[in-house]
């Protein structure tokens, strides 16, 4: 609810700021990409007026809007603050800031903000109906209420009021003053899905299934593209027993987005109940999938492995769910007549054992404090229970989810680098190693231009026929440029008869060599050309990166299962931890050797420092890697693709704090993943 009123009023604040202020073409270019949704692309823009001119204010606070709709909050509320010291009347910037703040949890701070708006302009409603949210979020109601009634009567019309005040009432149990603010919101403005969808919820809560079954089909034909409309309308489907018209709306869910876990938990809990077990364990698989520690998704499909009879599947997915809830007594007698059908009698007997025991110890507990479990009893009692997503207690294994209100938005745009990016299922994976090549993928989003003087040096040194590129986007040559390096091969080969001792020559027959994926032929003659010439730094970068492409392409050949494995860090709700020994293999010694002889003959070459900590990581020796990026970054701040690897690898050893600082910093240089990872973390 908050963050649709936020958005509204960063639109409106916006323009009413772009109304104010002249500005260069590119501001006027970068508030164009803000208007059509493209917030990295706008990032960038803003990034070169503040570096042109950082004493205006304009351009930090439409880089904060920029920041906050891709729910990088605290990036907001830094750069809006820096407006705000360039320009302390900026009022736009005190409510931008504010809602930042108030997406961060920081709600007294937000509703400092919120007020000193609110002297500047004291009717506005934007700011009266954050204010009352956020002293909703502060459990003071009655301050709150008089936000809302000084709203309400200024002005009486304001759908958007009516629904947060309800929300209100709602969270103090007060539902008829609820369902009178829906009712009246609906009166008002009938064109409003979100008041449709709370209203059927409303509705749903108090088991008048008709009537939410009317409100949701009304907020889904308003709205047809917000999957959390479904999901509950499949919720009340399943409680009118048409289960059915449940299928078939979390069908559609799954058609728009494939891998929404709630849809897919549902859509295998309702499979399962009328038996078609294989294809419910099929939606299981994907939820586990992408929530490997929903050990809930485990315990059902369990089940449904041993009513399929693939015991020894239901055995492992027993052992996971048991691994995490040692407690659950239900899931060890499961596991005992598992074994005994196993003919595992001893084991059976141990888990029978364990059963009793933890059931007696959790009769003890409710019989010294009988409450929980009375209120337990009541709810269970309660016709088809749900659970939200967030309750992961395994005793609800078997109840249907509901959708809550940060279920996520279908973007407009399928490109990867346009409008709520942070909401991309991104792979948390380090930005790859840089390599020395003529061919560059365009990237949708530009990043910044890191000067090197050997490689400008290079360029005018080495007579090549093409320039040559430090990239970590090389683009694979098409059927023409491969006829090319071929031919360009036979002629560096006729030039070397004649010239057998001259290095340049050597290089660029490897680099042709390394192009066409030639790696052995590539090292032989970067070993030739440092041979004559042990100080062509070019060449040693080649070789580094050829070795460590052959060892990536020799491991693929001996192990084809590495194909499907990442070599990014997995984020679980805790962070990974870092080992205490560094385990550096023997074949990555000799690369990280030639990257210390590039430092020796450059100690500017960043990219020596940064392909380094790629080995570092990849050995997972974190702190190796970190120091890396770090002085990589000292030598050039604006090393988007530093910061981003930095900040993952930051986060594998629990540096949460600083992590993030590095992924808002690399967002804002251009790494679009960056936002999904910052949105995943908090």
């Amino acid at each position: 609810m908050k963050k649709t009123i936020i958005a509204a009023f960063l639109l409106i604040a916006s323009l009413q700021a772009s109304a104010q202020v002249n500005t260069d073409r590119v501001m006027m270019i970068g508030k164009n990409a803000l208007y059509f949704e493209d917030y990295v692309l706008a990032i960038q823009y803003f990034n070169q007026v503040i570096s042109a001119k950082p004493y205006l204010a304009e351009p930090y606070y439409f880089r904060a809007v920029a920041k906050f709709m891709l729910d990088d909050y605290q990036g907001a509320e830094e750069d809006a603050s820096d407006c705000l010291v360039r320009n302390p009347y900026y009022t736009a910037a005190y409510q931008l800031r504010g809602a930042a703040r108030q997406n961060q949890d920081k709600f007294p701070e937000a509703a400092t903000d919120y007020q000193r708006s609110l002297e500047f302009f004291p009717e506005d409603r934007l700011t009266l109906v954050n204010m009352g949210i956020v002293n909703i979020e502060m459990k003071q109601y009655d301050i709150a209420e008089k936000f809302f009634d000084v709203l309400l009567r200024r002005f009486p019309d304001y759908t958007p009021g009516y629904l947060a005040r309800s929300q209100m009432y709602i969270e103090m149990e007060d539902t008829i003053k609820a369902m009178g603010d829906l009712n009246l919101a609906i009166e008002k403005d009938p064109y409003t899905s979100q008041t449709f969808a709370a209203r059927g919820l409303l509705y749903f809560q108090q088991k008048d299934y008709n009537s939410a079954l009317a409100d949701l089909d009304e907020a889904i034909r308003l709205d047809p593209y917000f999957e959390g409309n479904y999901i509950n309308r499949g919720l009340v489907k399943y409680h009118l027993n048409d289960l059915r018209g449940a299928m078939a709306d979390y069908d559609r869910v799954i058609e728009m987005d494939e891998n929404n876990l709630i849809a897919r938990f549902n859509r295998g809990l309702l499979r399962a109940q009328v038996a078609d077990n294989n294809r419910a364990v099929r939606d299981f698989d994907k939820v586990i999938e992408l929530d490997p520690g929903n050990t809930i998704a485990y315990l059902n499909r369990a089940m449904l492995y041993n009513e399929i009879g693939e015991k020894g599947e239901a055995m492992n997915d027993l052992d996971i769910v048991l691994n995490e809830h040692p407690d659950f007594f239900t899931g060890y007698y499961m596991r005992s007549q598992l074994k005994r059908e196993l003919n595992d009698l001893r084991g059976a007997e141990q888990d029978y054992t364990l059963a009793r025991a933890e059931e007696s110890k959790a009769r003890k507990v409710a019989t010294a404090n009988p409450e929980p479990f009375r209120q337990a009893k009541k709810e269970a009692s309660e016709s088809k229970n749900t659970r939200e997503q967030a309750d992961k207690d395994i005793e609800k294994f078997n109840l249907l989810v509901v959708a809550d209100k940060g279920e996520s938005e279908k973007t407009k745009y399928q490109r990867q680098s346009r409008g709520r990016v942070q909401n991309i299922s991104a792979p948390v994976e380090p930005e790859s190693r840089f390599v020395l090549s003529y061919y560059e993928r365009d990237m949708e989003v530009r990043r910044p231009v890191y000067y090197s003087e050997t490689m400008d040096k290079a360029n005018r040194d080495l007579g090549l026929a093409w320039v040559l590129k430090v990239t970590n986007k090389e683009a694979p040559l098409n059927e023409l440029q491969v006829q090319t390096h071929f031919r360009s091969i036979d002629l560096y080969s006729a030039r070397i008869d004649n010239d057998p001792g001259n290095a340049l020559l050597y290089f660029g027959r490897g680099m042709d060599f390394m192009l066409i994926q030639d790696y052995e032929n590539a090292l032989k003659d970067m070993r030739s050309a440092l041979k004559s010439d042990p100080n062509l730094l070019v060449a040693h970068f080649a070789l580094a990166v050829i070795r460590s492409k052959q060892i990536e392409y020799d491991r693929l050949v001996a192990e084809p299962a590495l194909k499907d494995k990442s070599t990014g860090i997995d984020l679980p709700g805790a962070a990974v931890k870092l080992p205490e020994i560094s385990t550096k293999s023997i074949e990555y010694e000799d690369i990280i050797r030639e990257y210390e002889k590039i430092i020796a003959l450059d100690p500017q070459f960043i990219y020596a420092y940064y392909n380094r900590a790629e080995i570092y990581n990849l050995e997972k020796d974190y702190r190796a890697a970190i120091a890396d990026y770090t002085k990589a970054i000292q030598l050039e701040p604006q090393f988007a693709e530093a910061y981003f690897n930095r900040g993952i690898a930051r986060l594998s050893i629990g540096e949460t704090r600083e992590g993030l600082d590095d992924l808002r910093k690399a967002g804002e240089l251009g790494i679009v993943q960056s936002y999904s990872i910052i949105k995943r973390m908090q």
